[in-house]
């Protein structure tokens, strides 16, 4: 991942936020914090006042601005760059001080704390994946970049997680396929500041849902097209300002579509589920909604659907590899200092081998989503690396869960401890389809 030079600092919101504290000392990140904050005082921060701020375009485009793919590496190393390894431990960092503290309230209540959504926001992430001709600070595709910062919040909370980086898997879907109209309109916000709440609207109230057999349907009008249907498990979708809505439009497919809340008649009804429940998640009903002939995004290709399906699965293995590294980091202290009979838990062979099986099954979900997040950024095939993250993070991930909650024995089964609630939110990685891009 690479920054053009006049960028360096900015997408580094996050150094600059913990740059005055002894945890950067701890980290030892002093020396390129100060280099950062250098970089992102000439830069200076935008700010944005999002009562006033409206989804307007502020600038015309002549053609979408996309951002190059990286440049193919001769040898296969997914070792973190300095600037990644930067922004991967300023979001741990985050996750650790903010995330940690506030899962359990927001897991009972079913809510986000806005103070903690908007420290997620400061990290900069959407300014990212967005060409410095639209005010960010992306010169590159950075899909493994992401996948860190993904894995790193994860490890604080998984629905807290997935609600502060819901707005940015719309702006990334707006870089990828957005014409120039959509991306003049829309990404600016997204660019400053405290963007826009925003989310993927891809599953449905159905069992065994499939991603390309939709129900929610789109039909062509005179003037544009008008959306029928029901979403399911949109994070904070009665906020959100902007949704991208999959759906079966006639005679070409399943198909994502630009709606503005603000303008259209949508029905909420509150949906929590067994896990992600900080998410807030929702049910949007949309009956007979009327969308402009701008509304539909990457012109209705049937490769962009699938493409979306795709980053979107590996924003779930990036969620459920920082989910499942907390549990092995909670496991490991408990499993040493837990007594019976007079001596370590961990002592008992049944115990050390569960707790080295969590490790390797954590270590192989990290590198196959990796792997498929690095041939995506090179703009290489990365549709059999993502099945295979998937597979590997749906099935392991609730293993993992499930040992979890095992080896605490009672204390797996009481809120006191969180392995219950990561258990339930590792389940998401199998069900769950959109809200996250990378």
């Amino acid at each position: 991942m690479a920054f053009r030079s006049t960028a360096m600092g900015l997408g580094l919101r996050a150094v600059n936020r913990i740059g005055g504290s002894a945890l950067v000392d701890r980290l030892g990140l002093r020396k390129p914090a100060e280099k950062a904050l250098y970089h992102g005082s000439r830069l200076g921060f935008r700010g944005a006042d999002t009562l006033a701020r409206g989804l307007k375009a502020t600038q015309k485009l002549l053609k979408p601005a996309r951002l190059p793919h990286q440049a193919a590496q001769g040898l296969f190393d997914l070792t973190p760059t300095d600037e990644q390894q930067m922004l991967r431990d300023a979001a741990a960092a985050y996750a650790a001080e903010q995330l940690r503290p506030a899962a359990q309230a927001a897991d009972a209540t079913a809510a986000a704390p806005t103070e903690v959504l908007a420290g997620i926001d400061d990290l900069g992430i959407a300014a990212m994946s967005i060409p410095e001709a639209l005010g960010g600070v992306g010169a590159e595709r950075s899909a493994v970049t992401h996948a860190l910062i993904a894995e790193a919040l994860a490890h604080g909370d998984m629905g807290l997680a997935v609600a502060g980086l819901a707005p940015s898997a719309v702006s990334t879907a707006l870089v990828l396929w957005g014409d120039e109209a959509q991306q003049s309109q829309y990404l600016p916000a997204f660019a400053a500041g405290q963007g826009p709440v925003a989310a993927l609207a891809i599953c449905e109230p159905q069992p065994l849902f499939d991603s390309l057999t939709l129900r929610t349907r789109v039909r062509r009008t005179a003037d544009g097209f008008v959306l029928d249907g029901v979403k399911s498990l949109v994070p904070r979708a009665d906020r959100a300002e902007l949704l991208i809505v999959a759906a079966a439009l006639e005679d070409a497919g399943p198909s994502l579509f630009l709606v503005e809340a603000a303008g259209a008649d949508l029905r909420y009804a509150a949906e929590p589920a067994m896990g992600l429940r900080a998410a807030s998640t929702m049910r949007v009903e949309f009956d007979g909604v009327k969308l402009p002939a701008s509304a539909l995004l990457g012109a209705g290709d049937p490769i962009v659907y699938r493409e979306c399906i795709r980053l979107a699965r590996l924003g779930w293995c990036a969620l459920a590899v920082g989910t499942a590294q907390a549990a092995l980091d909670y496991l490991i202290p408990y499993v040493n200092e837990r007594q019976a009979f007079g001596e370590p838990i961990s002592h008992r062979q049944s115990v050390a081998f569960a707790v080295a099986n969590i490790g390797i099954e954590t270590e192989g979900m990290r590198l196959a989503t990796w792997r498929a997040a690095s041939r995506a950024e090179q703009g290489l095939d990365f549709a059999r690396a993502t099945a295979i993250a998937r597979r590997l993070c749906a099935d392991k991930g609730m293993q993992i869960g499930s040992e979890a909650v095992q080896l605490l024995g009672g204390h797996g089964f009481v809120k006191e401890h969180p392995v219950e609630r990561w258990y339930r939110d590792l389940r998401a990685a199998a069900v769950m389809e959109g809200v996250v891009l990378i």
